[in-house]
């Protein structure tokens, strides 16, 4: 039981401190959701959205970042 409280401390501050860096700097990302291979179709009444890279470049960041923490250990 006390694994897995550290773990959720560890995954909470993990969350606040990426809120924190899109709350001072999300101004400076605007590249990010605008990658080629994101899909945005914007018609009079209609608008579709899907971050298809922008969620395939998170998903390896998050990928690294736990195997180099798996290294670690």
């Amino acid at each position: 039981m006390q694994q897995v409280a550290k773990y959720l401390i560890i995954t909470g501050i993990f969350i606040v401190l990426i809120g924190v860096l899109i709350f001072f700097w999300g101004d400076k990302m605007h590249w990010f959701g605008n990658l080629p291979g994101d899909i945005k179709i914007k018609k009079e009444h209609f608008r579709f959205y899907a971050p298809i890279t922008s969620m395939l470049f998170i998903s390896a960041l998050i990928t690294l970042i736990l195997w180099i923490i798996r290294k670690i250990r």
